[in-house]
């Protein structure tokens, strides 16, 4: 089973995009989701990279906006490609098939 579910505000506002083959929209942004304990009194987070495709892609770009509360339930995806200076990256992200409005 791979799903999560996560709650947290956007960093920046979602960028919208559309796939050039066949249009499909795509929207990414990047959640900051608190830490249940801090460190030394700072509270802590981690920003976890969303990937939302189709409608509610469009919805997301426009209903949500930096430092909005928001929903997201998915899974926890992974990939890999060639950077241009020709060294490996690795992501890790969720992609999202739920996203609820909170605020």
């Amino acid at each position: 089973m791979n799903r999560t579910v996560l709650i947290g505000r956007l960093t920046k506002d979602p960028e919208l995009k559309f796939t050039p083959s066949n249009g499909t929209a795509v929207t990414t942004f990047t959640l900051a989701i608190n830490r249940r304990f801090s460190k030394d009194g700072q509270q802590e987070a981690d920003f976890i990279p969303i990937v939302v495709w189709g409608k509610i892609a469009e919805s997301s770009a426009n209903y949500l906006t930096k430092g909005k509360l928001a929903g997201v339930a998915g899974r926890i995806q992974t990939r890999s490609y060639e950077a241009k200076d020709g060294t490996m990256r690795y992501v890790t992200e969720v992609v999202a098939d739920e996203v609820q409005f909170l605020e």
